[in-house]
């Protein structure tokens, strides 16, 4: 009799185990498909805040830029342009 309890026992954690990992990956599926979306708009995200970078020109430069003010991100084209010149 006890070995049929371990049996259940051990099946009734395999479905707890199975429901949490299908919850797990309903979630990731969730964010992979947030994340895609962002690319697919061509959204940046600021890597301090994660809110939505907002284009901006400064001193002639075309930059991204935090709206928080955590910072600036400039594309290559921009980089190079500011070290030629300074």
């Amino acid at each position: 009799m006890s070995d049929e309890k371990d049996r259940l026992g051990d099946k009734l954690r395999d479905v707890e185990k199975a429901r949490e990992d299908q919850w797990a990956f309903e979630q990731d599926r969730k964010l992979i498909e947030k994340m895609r979306e962002r690319v697919k708009g061509g959204q940046s995200l600021c890597p301090r805040c994660h809110e939505a970078l907002v284009p901006r020109v400064e001193h002639g430069l075309k930059v991204l830029a935090c709206p928080k003010g955590e910072g600036v991100w400039l594309d290559e084209a921009a980089f190079k342009h500011l070290l030629s010149h300074h």
